[in-house]
């Protein structure tokens, strides 16, 4: 990040990292008589409002929960309508993204998905992958506990190894085999559609983050709702557990 644009995001208190779970497709499209597939795919076009504002603001990462572990168990039709959605982003979006500058991540367990669809995120990571405009993680087969769990068994291998001590597993040494490893914690964490929890989304990584909870459906989120979400933001004091300076 350039000198400049650092100054400029500290004056006007822009977040770094934007975290948001997309919430209320579903009920979006009951009350409108539709099928959950057109909630999906209305919730697909608020991704782009919501990318549009983040790069317009100067944020550096977003990370959307797009599908957790726990959609799997939902009803198989369902489950295939939006892995045929991620399909047909993956295949007619990307460009587009890509040209506009912005890099791609997947953070999640995505060996659960078929391997022509990991062929297709693996295919999206590496042609975005020296984009800086700004860092899109997409949280797909995602689990904070799971995070947690995975990150926990590969430092434990490597203590069963003899490649590290068991006293050198400090937090930042856990948090860099977290997914979003090498990705700074979120500064603010958004909920849409009146629910006020976390849904096992960015467990540790929200340790400090601000919480905002938005009334309204994922598809019918847009700029204005994330502007809000910002002055939210300038608005709090962020003090990490220290007293502020008298």
């Amino acid at each position: 990040m350039s000198a400049e644009k650092t100054r400029e995001k500290e004056k006007v208190s822009v977040p770094t990292h934007v975290a948001v779970i997309m919430d209320g497709n579903g009920r979006w499209a009951a009350e409108r008589g539709l099928p959950r597939l057109a909630g999906h795919k209305a919730g697909a076009e608020a991704v782009t409002r919501c990318l549009r504002a983040a790069v317009a603001r100067g944020v550096d990462y977003l990370t959307l929960y797009a599908f957790s572990s726990e959609n799997w168990s939902r009803e198989p039709q369902e489950v295939s309508d939006l892995t045929s959605l991620m399909r047909y982003y993956l295949r007619h979006k990307i460009a587009g993204l890509h040209q506009e500058g912005v890099r791609i991540r997947f953070i999640g367990d995505l060996s659960r998905f078929d391997s022509g669809l990991r062929v297709e995120l693996d295919r999206a990571e590496k042609l975005t992958s020296k984009n800086t405009r700004i860092t899109l993680l997409l949280a797909l087969s995602y689990g904070g506990r799971g995070d947690i769990v995975q990150a926990a068994q590969r430092l434990a291998l490597s203590v069963q190894r003899g490649e590290m001590a068991a006293e050198q597993i400090t937090e930042l040494e856990f948090s860099q085999h977290l997914w979003t490893s090498g990705v700074p914690d979120p500064d603010v964490v958004v909920r849409t559609s009146g629910e006020y929890r976390l849904s096992n989304f960015l467990l540790w990584q929200s340790a400090y983050a601000e919480l905002v909870f938005l009334d309204v459906f994922w598809p019918d989120f847009n700029e204005r709702h994330f502007a809000a979400v910002l002055d939210h933001y300038a608005r709090r004091e962020r003090r990490f557990g220290v007293r502020p300076s008298a």
